[in-house]
């Protein structure tokens, strides 16, 4: 189904790119908030959930695009966001001139300044936008957004932002901010996962109840967000992913890069990025990242909740 004319309201009109987890939640936030929302997916499957919510699908993302005055692409990396503003069926093709193009994906800094300044190039405005808060946020509206750019792309964003996010942080007026603020954020999230998973899958090593190790933990000085977050991915033994380890080995893998031209030392990441390559090498890629204790258990022995005993 091709979004057309007819279908347009008053509403202001957002195409978001990329439906999976994260997207059609902030498609669905869009929509609550009485945006008109256009999806494009490469799974048709995704746009048909769209649909059947009441939005508009789209056959490819030049098409979600035209006539929208903001797209949202809520892809993975640089490599997919210059895809989708540039490739064969790319939306700054049909993008209307003054529209903005909001992207989420995470990113290293240099690669968001490239693509804004070759969006802006064509007439258009560019917000450098990553999000955080996982599938659960996105559904609810609830996201943080990191965003730099022109206050022009701010003012024309701010019903998408509005709708998607329960705190928006205005970084700065040039594409590259907001996508440094997010490495430091995954700088410290896979850290804080793999520092987690060691401690959880140590315990267990140790013959403790995992179950008074989460309770005892969270209560403590030594809890994080995240081994209260992910710690009960690992109790339950469920890797289905929610956020996947292959996430953190192309995140860590840009803090590195970033690290290594200004000749900053990084030591912690770099031995958070082997366990997650490690993992990643054991097929464990695609799995939850809290999969990382499932890594520590295979090296070390130690019995985890749904794993096979030894003989």
């Amino acid at each position: 189904m091709t979004p057309s004319a007819e279908n347009s309201s008053l509403a202001v009109i957002v195409a978001v790119i990329g439906l999976g987890s994260m997207g059609l939640g902030m498609a669905r936030s869009m929509k609550r908030a009485g945006l008109d929302v256009v999806g494009y997916d490469i799974s048709s499957a995704a746009v048909d959930r769209l649909i059947a919510e009441g939005g508009r699908g789209a056959a490819t993302p030049a098409d979600a695009a035209n006539g929208a005055e903001i797209v949202v692409s809520v892809v993975v990396n640089g490599a997919q966001t210059e895809t989708v503003l540039f490739g064969p069926q790319g939306v700054a093709a049909t993008m209307k001139p003054g529209a903005v193009f909001i992207s989420s994906a995470t990113m290293d800094p240099a690669v968001a300044r490239d693509l804004a300044r070759r969006t802006e190039a064509r007439g258009l405005l560019y917000l450098d936008a990553p999000i955080s808060g996982g599938a659960a946020k996105a559904a609810l509206g609830e996201l943080t957004i990191m965003a730099s750019g022109s206050s022009r792309a701010f003012d024309t964003a701010r019903p998408a932002l509005d709708a998607m996010a329960g705190k928006v942080y205005e970084l700065g007026d040039a594409a590259g901010t907001g996508a440094a603020f997010k490495m430091i954020n995954q700088l410290l999230a896979g850290v804080h996962i793999a520092a987690a998973c060691e401690a959880i899958s140590f315990a267990a090593k140790q013959g403790l109840e995992l179950d008074k190790v989460y309770e005892v933990i969270t209560a403590s000085a030594g809890n994080s967000w995240m081994f209260e977050n992910r710690i009960p991915h690992v109790l339950a033994g469920d890797y289905t992913p929610l956020s996947s380890i292959e996430i953190f080995v192309k995140d860590l893998g840009i803090v590195q890069d970033m690290a290594r031209s200004e000749r900053y030392p990084a030591p912690l990441a770099a031995a958070a990025l082997q366990m997650y390559l490690a993992a990643a090498g054991a097929g464990m890629g695609r799995d939850d990242d809290s999969s990382l204790a499932r890594l520590y258990a295979q090296l070390s022995g130690a019995q985890l909740p749904g794993s096979a005993k030894e003989p």
